[in-house]
């Protein structure tokens, strides 16, 4: 049975942002704020994973004179998206990883 290896060297590792070269980010050291944010005990990983949901808060079905609006997720128009789903991620993992926790109350 084979085995599967992770080459990454650390347990909290994510990988960067892949810009153009040349190209100016006005956010990113807010971007690298929230990347270097390492989850190191199970309370601020609890916390993170309550704060941040799992799926969109706005997208949803409203239902209007017998007709069914669909209203898309909003969410990927925030600049930070991607940085705040890992951190959300990371803070799954550690959670699973690291304590041995069921984290499937924070999926949705």
């Amino acid at each position: 049975m084979a085995s599967i290896h992770h080459s990454h060297p650390h347990p909290n590792y994510h990988p960067p942002n892949y810009k153009k070269p040349g190209s100016f980010d006005i956010l990113n050291p807010l971007r690298r704020l929230v990347d270097g944010i390492q989850i190191k005990n199970s309370r601020l990983a609890h916390l993170i994973c309550r704060v941040i949901p799992c799926c969109c808060p706005f997208e949803r079905d409203i239902n209007l004179f017998g007709r069914t609006f669909h209203i898309p997720a909003l969410c990927k128009i925030n600049p930070l998206y991607n940085e705040v789903v890992a951190l959300r991620f990371r803070a799954l993992s550690y959670l699973a990883d690291e304590c041995g926790e069921d984290v499937t109350k924070y999926i949705c």
